[in-house]
């Protein structure tokens, strides 16, 4: 019969002395399932279904040439990247910079089939576009709300980089409401900033969270940081996408105010009762824009836009769309404690390489 007993002595950590016949034998503990090992099968399984999901709609653009009227000092005549379907019918969302002025698309998907493509819509001012191939029932993403995101959260990326197809790296979202120049000079706001590793190709490929949604459209590295990754909101990505399937391009106002997203602080959301409990900072205006002839001043945080919520940038350019192109509207905000009212005229943005 064996029994345990209390023995001078130590064993090895994790073991215990175990007496047989008066002898001591040393054995080791039951086998348990280590902590770690859980938490990173758990990882791993996170990471696997998102792209199991996602992974069949990412493809790679093959660019053939530029138009020699858009290719820049130093531009290749040819290139590729990344996109993904967001429709059954073909419908592909990339990069402007992916495909802008390219004679010649063609696209390859994740099983191998090759189609050419068309441009449908392009919008450098958000580094967005839109492209179709003539190929019914694709595998295709769906978008996830870019506002729910949090800082700390799993991001994925997939794209094709250096012409490497279905290559998939993980990260963390670094930061939110980032800003970045798009090609054409103008500031894209509440970027996405991640550590998931990026590499030319890696440009408009998706930014998936652990649900398999579509939170961020890749289009950025800095070189030579390392683990600083740039990528458009989705939500932005979705309403620019409907504009440009629709019209092929966005005609967009503009009052000429810089901003930022910040929380409003609840005794004043309370007191004013306030729709929202965020809303737009303005932090510069533009010399002879509306907003400066309005009397915007720096420190304004704008709530509302003939009266519906404005509780963040992506929010305030859905209004600032043709329907108010010189159209004197409201612009509800919060100067200090009070709350006022201006009235702004919107001009239309001027945007010469729209079309090619």
């Amino acid at each position: 019969m064996n029994t345990t007993n209390t023995f001078q002595g130590r064993a090895p950590t994790g073991f215990v002395r175990v007496f047989t016949d008066g002898d001591p034998v040393i054995t080791a503990p039951p086998a348990t399932a280590s902590a770690d090992g859980d938490l990173l099968d758990g990882y791993s399984k996170t990471i696997t279904s998102a792209v199991a999901q996602v992974g069949p709609a990412v493809v790679n653009i093959r660019v053939h040439g530029a138009k020699s009227g858009n290719r820049r000092r130093g531009q290749e005549s040819g290139g590729s990247g990344s996109g993904f379907v967001i429709a059954p019918d073909g419908f592909i969302l990339t990069n402007s910079h992916v495909v802008h002025g390219a004679v010649k698309l063609e696209v390859t998907l994740a099983d191998g089939r090759v189609f050419p493509a068309v441009l449908i819509g392009d919008d450098p001012e958000t580094d967005l576009a839109v492209i179709r191939i003539n190929a019914p029932q694709l595998a295709y993403a769906r978008f996830g709300d870019s506002r729910s995101i949090r800082v700390g959260q799993i991001a994925i990326a997939i794209g094709s980089p250096f012409g490497f197809q279905q290559t998939v790296t993980a990260g963390v979202v670094s930061a939110l409401g980032r800003s970045m120049r798009s090609q054409s000079g103008r500031l894209i706001d509440n970027v996405i900033q991640t550590d998931a590793a990026l590499n030319p190709g890696n440009s408009g490929g998706p930014l998936v969270n652990s649900r398999g949604e579509i939170i961020g459209v890749n289009t950025a590295i800095i070189l030579p940081a390392q683990g600083i990754c740039f990528a458009i909101a989705s939500n932005t990505a979705e309403f620019v996408t409907a504009w440009l399937i629709k019209e092929g391009l966005i005609r967009r106002s503009w009052i000429g105010v810089a901003g930022q997203n910040v929380p409003i602080h609840r005794r004043v959301v309370v007191f004013h009762r306030l729709a929202v409990d965020q809303g737009v900072l303005v932090s510069g205006t533009e010399p002879g824009s509306p907003a400066r002839r309005a009397g915007f001043r720096e420190g304004d945080v704008i709530v509302a836009f003939n009266g519906e919520p404005v509780a963040s940038i992506d929010e305030l350019h859905r209004h600032l769309v043709a329907g108010v192109i010189g159209v004197p509207s409201t612009v509800t905000i919060i100067r200090h404690t009070e709350k006022l009212k201006l009235t702004v005229t919107p001009q239309e943005l001027v945007i010469d390489h729209q079309r090619n």
